[in-house]
């Protein structure tokens, strides 16, 4: 209820609401301090049309306000919460995609709370011109690089729009590390299209070769009747199987599940982990064995995963309000 008032008295867009979300009422309804929400910037009208995804389209959709890094910052920060989504539709017809917009709002929040974490899923910011935009985002501030991979190759031109591509995801997520080296890197498969299973596993192998360490696996749920059809709903053990899988590829996090979305809460506290670890690799002395406590080969098995979430949970409850949310 308090973010929805929020998110009402700032008449700001979510992703949640316009996707239809299966967990809102899970993430919003959570505790002081660790409810959240996605917040959508650039308006709530895409310029693309994927086949999939229930956020409204247009070929011209109103411009954003000029206000809206400020008034976006503003609520975010009257929520006292530490970590924080930033998503938003495709903009095709803004000229940087809407990248500098995306900047703005980043160092906005940055300025008002440093200590923000702030996770930032983008488009590609027209396809493999919008490097440029892709740079202006990942030297902004941000904590994570978040940029959705969707579905396999073979699926990407019937279950995306055609002016996204398998080639140019990538692309953003491997300059994105390379524009900003420590930055978190993360995407998201949709499951449920026909992909087949090694085509599952090749998708994973590549997101590991582009650097990406956080990777998400999830069921299609139709949204509509006008919407592409479910091929297959998987089982809960198919689940269990790709976190086993992606683990052992290097992934320093995997969630996978049903019901599980790129913004889903519960990975929130495992990213707060690898953030903390990831900052104290940064300033630690080259000497010191404190500076990191992940194993040799830099992946957290799943028992070490829960064993530093639960210790990121001890020191939410120890925080109070002002703890980072587990999204």
């Amino acid at each position: 209820m308090r973010i929805r008032n929020g998110l009402r008295a700032s008449k700001l867009a979510t992703v949640c609401e316009e996707a239809r979300c299966p967990n809102i009422g899970e993430c919003w309804s959570s505790k002081k301090g660790a409810a959240t929400a996605t917040i959508m910037v650039l308006g709530d009208t895409c310029t693309r049309g994927c086949r999939f995804c229930n956020v409204k389209t247009s070929r011209q959709p109103p411009l954003p306000a000029d206000d809206e890094p400020e008034k976006t910052a503003e609520a975010i920060a009257s929520w006292k919460v530490d970590y924080v989504v930033i998503t938003s539709v495709d903009r095709d017809d803004i000229p940087d995609g809407g990248a500098e917009h995306y900047a703005r709002v980043v160092r906005r929040v940055k300025e008002l709370k440093p200590s923000m974490r702030l996770e930032c899923l983008t488009p590609d910011f027209n396809g493999t011109s919008g490097l440029d935009g892709v740079a202006t985002v990942a030297s902004a501030g941000l904590d994570v690089y978040a940029h959705n991979i969707e579905t396999v190759e073979r699926l990407q031109s019937t279950v995306r729009d055609r002016r996204a591509g398998y080639r140019e995801s990538i692309g953003v997520l491997e300059h994105a590390r390379k524009v900003t080296p420590n930055l978190v890197t993360k995407t998201s498969i949709i499951l449920g299209f026909g992909e087949r299973e090694e085509e599952i596993r090749q998708t994973m192998r590549d997101m590991r070769d582009a650097g990406v360490e956080i990777f998400t696996l999830g069921q299609y749920l139709r949204p509509s009747r006008r919407h592409m059809k479910v091929v297959r709903m998987l089982p809960p053990e198919e689940y269990e199987y790709w976190q086993q899988e992606g683990m052992s590829m290097g992934f320093k996090y995997v969630a996978s599940g049903p019901l599980v979305r790129s913004s889903y809460k519960a990975g929130e506290v495992f990213m707060e982990a690898i953030l903390n670890e990831r900052d104290a690799e940064l300033h630690a002395p080259p000497s010191s064995p404190e500076g990191a406590s992940l194993p040799r080969s830099g992946v957290w098995t799943p028992e070490q995963a829960e064993g530093r979430a639960a210790r990121v949970l001890a020191n939410l409850a120890d925080s109070g309000p002002s703890g980072a949310c587990p999204m």
